[in-house]
């Protein structure tokens, strides 16, 4: 029998709502946010068509993850995020035993670009201050020097 165990999940889609920091009573932060993720599928039709519904799946991020979620993400905004399925259960009010089954949180990364991402609720450098820790390749590209002829090269 198989020992692999591996429970990992990368989703990409937009945020239905602006996601809501909060703080446990321990002062740990969290936010809790529904991410829509177009599906795709073959109509049973005699058409070879493709059709797309969304999965609204519900996801967890912790600490900082979550700090960097509520502040650069809003409702429409695209996220990319990779994580674990977790399935946890409680006892209601009434006796009754509930489950929820979640994506938590283990990185989250920007989809849009930033002049995208600013008609859809997405990063903007005025909205959020400071640009983070990363350049459009056209920003970061090196300066080559063309050469004029094939002559230099060793193939």
């Amino acid at each position: 029998m198989s020992s692999l165990n591996l429970n990992k999940v990368v989703l990409c889609g937009r945020l239905t709502a602006d996601p809501e920091l909060k703080q446990t009573q321990s002062g740990i932060a969290v936010v809790t946010f529904t991410l829509a993720v177009n599906r795709r599928f073959q109509a049973r039709t005699n058409d070879a068509q493709q059709q797309q519904q969304a999965d609204f799946i519900t996801l967890v991020a912790w600490r900082q993850t979550a700090e960097f979620i509520s502040k650069f993400f809003k409702k429409g905004s695209a996220l990319c995020v990779t994580g674990s399925i977790q399935t946890r259960s409680w006892q209601d009010n009434q006796g009754q035993r509930r489950y929820a089954t979640e994506v938590v949180v283990d990185e989250a990364m920007f989809v849009d670009s930033r002049t995208e991402g600013g008609a859809q609720g997405g990063y903007t450098p005025d909205a959020y201050g400071a640009a983070p820790a990363f350049a459009s390749p056209a920003a970061t590209a090196p300066n080559f020097e063309e050469l004029k002829t094939d002559d230099d090269l060793p193939f």
